[in-house]
């Protein structure tokens, strides 16, 4: 038996012993940005924005043949929140995370329990959003199934206040939480199908929001909000499609009847070379045109909203939840210039989908550059973005054009470190 021989089969005795993988890595991403307008206008005489802030994690990875478990520890710092020799964090922003197990129920099924982040399709209505430092996590309980290029997921949460020493709370389950669609429960449903150049999903999403009586303390029930809709996507040679629609239905936090409230686009993308691929889509996005005590608004909810409607965050990220909507047309390049750099350029127009008071509905143009370069175990981006606001967009934001004279800008830094410390098998 020569060496090559004896290695192989070194290999496969060893191999038979070994049931789990451990893994222990980590991100360090520090984020300089330069904001002059980014978010909604600034006024001339106001002072433009500028800091760095850093995400760091450290995340553990343990896979069995019979169970998964993650967890992922990360601190979100602006730099200078903490005065010298403070002996605690002032945002108080150390948390875990993820933290999930994931059991193997055998025939294509699984079930993943705990924190965790919940991504699906071109990541439209539920994503991890990991643009943001903190980006975005769900405790939840998931049932899974797949086989082939079928995928089905039932998903179940349920918010609780946090407990005191003594417990959960002895009276009741009112959950205090509010804002940027903090639910009490969620439930829905997922199911996706793949096929050699096209693909289809199905989401059913309900919401659960807590609501209150006049006193704003007393828990009176909750609200629901239903959203329903697909994915397709199809892709073939340089040529790909995707479309999205989506309608919601119900109640939004403050009982507020959700009517007619819909979400569509279609995106075009080109490979036109290896070294140019080139996109262009267009977005509609129901605006507000119901009678008092309703809306014909939709919001994408739970989505990575900061990839869409323009890197400058006008639009639905903490903003925009029961306005005038949106009508977005986008043309884009991106240019791979060496084997490790790239430059992405995109150009968007905004529209309401409703007309403001004044009877407008042009809102402006933005323009988007992303310039990429990998190196060796680490990763550098730069971005800068231009805000060519019209008319529309100031009465929207509520500033004078005016009093913000002095044009909308934003540029970044970002550098990201993902250190692989620990890789062993054990048994």
């Amino acid at each position: 038996m020569n060496k090559q021989h004896f290695l192989i089969g070194l290999l496969c005795l060893i191999t038979q012993f070994i049931s789990a993988q451990f893994t222990i890595d980590g991100e360090f991403r520090p984020r300089t940005e330069y904001r002059h307008g980014y978010g909604s206008p600034i006024a001339e005489d106001a002072d433009a924005g500028f800091g760095i802030s850093t995400r760091a994690r450290l995340n553990f990875g343990y896979v069995d043949e019979s169970y998964k478990v993650y967890l992922s520890l990360q601190d979100v710092m602006t730099w200078g929140e903490n005065r010298q020799l403070l002996p605690a964090d002032a945002n108080n922003s150390f948390a875990v995370f993820e933290a999930w197990g994931e059991l193997t129920l055998g025939e294509g099924f699984s079930t993943k329990i705990g924190r965790q982040s919940i991504s699906y399709d071109d990541q439209r209505i539920m994503g991890g959003l990991d643009w943001a430092q903190q980006a975005r996590n769900h405790d939840a309980v998931l049932l899974k199934y797949k086989k082939n290029k079928f995928l089905l997921d039932v998903g179940l949460a349920f918010n609780q206040d946090k407990a005191d020493l003594s417990g959960f709370s002895s009276v009741g389950t009112a959950y205090s939480t509010t804002g940027f669609f903090s639910y009490k429960a969620m439930q829905y449903l997922y199911l996706k199908q793949s096929w050699d150049t096209f693909s289809g999903s199905l989401l059913v999403l309900n919401n659960g929001f807590q609501e209150y009586e006049d006193d704003e303390i007393t828990a009176d029930g909750t609200s629901s909000l239903v959203t329903i809709g697909t994915h397709l996507g199809y892709k073939k040679g340089k040529l790909g499609l995707d479309g999205n629609f989506f309608v919601q239905t119900g109640q939004r936090q403050g009982e507020v009847d959700v009517k007619g409230a819909y979400l569509a686009s279609l995106d075009l993308s080109l490979k036109a070379s290896e070294k140019i691929a080139l996109g262009a889509g267009v977005e509609i996005i129901s605006g507000n045109d119901a009678d008092a005590g309703e809306t014909g608004a939709f919001f994408p909810l739970y989505g990575t909203n900061h990839k869409f409607n323009g890197f400058m965050d006008y639009f639905y990220v903490g903003n925009h939840a029961n306005s005038i909507g949106l009508l977005e047309v986008h043309v884009s390049a991106k240019f791979q210039l060496n084997e490790t750099s790239s430059l992405m350029v995109k150009a968007l127009n905004f529209s309401g989908e409703q007309e403001l008071a004044s009877g407008e509905k042009s809102l402006g143009t933005e323009i988007d550059l992303v310039y990429a370069k990998k190196f060796k175990g680490y990763g550098l981006a730069i971005g800068y973005s231009q805000m060519f606001a019209s008319d529309g967009m100031y009465e929207l934001k509520g500033i004078t054009e005016d009093a913000a004279a002095g044009g909308q800008n934003w540029a970044w830094v970002m550098l990201t470190i993902k250190p692989k410390f620990l890789n062993i098998a054990v048994k």
